[in-house]
């Protein structure tokens, strides 16, 4: 899987929900820890003005597009793609082929309502999978240790954070040789819609959150523009 798009100078792998969850399946049959990482606009703007959070995104075996704004900025425009990217297509499977197996996974969330929404929808909706346990993880809390050691103690098959950048991105890539999980799946805020409806909240963060990757997408072309023409 070597195609590759590049979208606010960060590499994201170019591939459908399809081939995305074979690679997906392949890493859950290895012994060491695979990362897979959504990468949402929210990610792409911080990773702007902050390398090591950049570096963090790229480190992952696969960087997906977590939004269709994302697709649509490095020029794809095949109707396939931007449906699947716009409907959590590749979460989606990646859940339902957890609940097949009846694989143990262990969250990290944010807030209570996050964990309580998480939990009633992955017990309601995909039954098979065990979730062996769940941390809140705050900005800024010196928790690695405790949670890398929570993580081993009950043998997760997979870890799913829905935590914000840079917490996300910046946890794995300090403790992915320490973690026995065999994936981790850091899927931001995407999985909100999933388990529920979106906030006002919500919607509005997102909304602001387009339009600034809108016009960083325009001014990265205007320069690039420029450079050539030099």
């Amino acid at each position: 899987m070597n195609e590759t798009i590049r979208v606010l100078d960060v590499n994201i792998d170019n591939c459908s929900a399809k081939q995305a969850m074979k690679a997906s399946v392949e890493y859950m049959g290895t012994a060491v820890t695979s990362v897979v990482e959504l990468v949402t606009i929210e990610a792409l703007l911080c990773a702007k003005d902050e390398p090591e959070l950049k570096a963090a995104i790229e480190q992952s075996d696969l960087v997906l597009p977590g939004q269709k704004e994302i697709l649509e900025a490095a020029g794809i425009a095949e109707t396939r793609r931007i449906q699947e990217t716009n409907a959590q297509t590749y979460l989606k499977m990646y859940l339902k082929y957890l609940h097949k197996n009846h694989c143990r996974i262990y969250l990290l969330v944010e807030t209570e309502e996050e964990l309580d929404g998480l939990t009633a929808c992955l017990s309601a909706c995909y039954r098979g999978i065990q979730i062996v346990g769940a941390a809140k993880v705050a900005p800024g809390s010196e928790t690695d240790d405790m949670l890398v050691n929570a993580i081993n103690g009950v043998e997760a098959d997979s870890v799913i954070a829905i935590l914000s950048p840079p917490v996300q991105e910046e946890f794995i890539a300090r403790n992915r040789s320490l973690i026995n999980a065999r994936m981790w799946l850091g899927a931001g805020k995407l999985m909100e819609p999933i388990y529920k409806e979106e906030s006002r909240r919500g919607r509005w963060r997102s909304f602001v959150d387009r339009l600034f990757f809108k016009r960083e997408i325009e001014k990265n072309r205007r320069e690039m523009k420029v450079q050539e023409e030099i």
